[in-house]
């Protein structure tokens, strides 16, 4: 499938996570942010999203509900996310992958741009793995190592708001920048739902 861009209908989503819980997308009164990750255990994955676990709070209080995906079977990808303040889907086949245009190739880790990223994760990584607040990923993950990110932020509607198909392994958004577009975008929806009907 094509990638999605602003003003597109999203795919209505009715999930569950690896923790059992049931989620949905688009949320009637919370904006979503999908984050398409990589592998279990990759390492950048695993630093970006300890960024936007300790802004939980932050992402919370602006109306901003987080559903992460990941290219990876519940089993292989449990005991890498278990900690983790938001909803994580495993998505082994790719199904959602396709379904959001979400792209994998050798650009992923070839991009001279993802290196200084590597390069953090991989040294936070072996930092962390000692004291078992890391796992090392399998040798031979599913969906391989060769997927690229993408960030969706959905409406209550289920219109895409924003959206960002990364380049390389560490194109993605920030939590400042997911907490700009939710700022922006819930003023539009604001005045969108105040505006009298023509």
């Amino acid at each position: 499938m094509a990638k999605l861009a602003a003003g597109d209908r999203a795919p209505w989503l009715d999930l569950t996570t690896v923790t059992g819980e049931p989620v949905r997308s688009p949320d009637p009164d919370r904006l979503v942010h999908l984050q398409f990750r990589r592998f279990a255990g990759c390492p950048i994955c695993h630093l970006h999203l300890r960024a936007f676990a300790r802004a939980a709070d932050r992402l919370t209080g602006a109306g901003v509900r987080e559903i992460v995906f990941f290219h990876s079977g519940a089993d292989e990808l449990r005991e890498h996310v278990r900690d983790l303040p938001f909803a994580v889907i495993a998505d082994g086949d790719k199904r959602w992958y396709r379904a959001f245009g979400v792209e994998a190739g050798a650009r992923a880790l070839l991009d001279p741009r993802a290196w200084p990223g590597i390069v953090r994760a991989v040294t936070a990584a072996l930092w962390l793995l000692p004291c078992r607040k890391a796992h090392l990923p399998s040798a031979n993950p599913s969906g391989g190592r060769l997927g690229l990110p993408a960030d969706l932020l959905i409406g209550p509607d289920g219109t895409v708001l924003a959206a960002k198909y990364g380049t390389h392994a560490d194109d993605q958004w920030s939590v400042e920048e997911v907490l700009t577009l939710a700022r922006t975008a819930g003023r539009a929806v604001t005045a969108a739902q105040a505006r009298p009907e023509e």
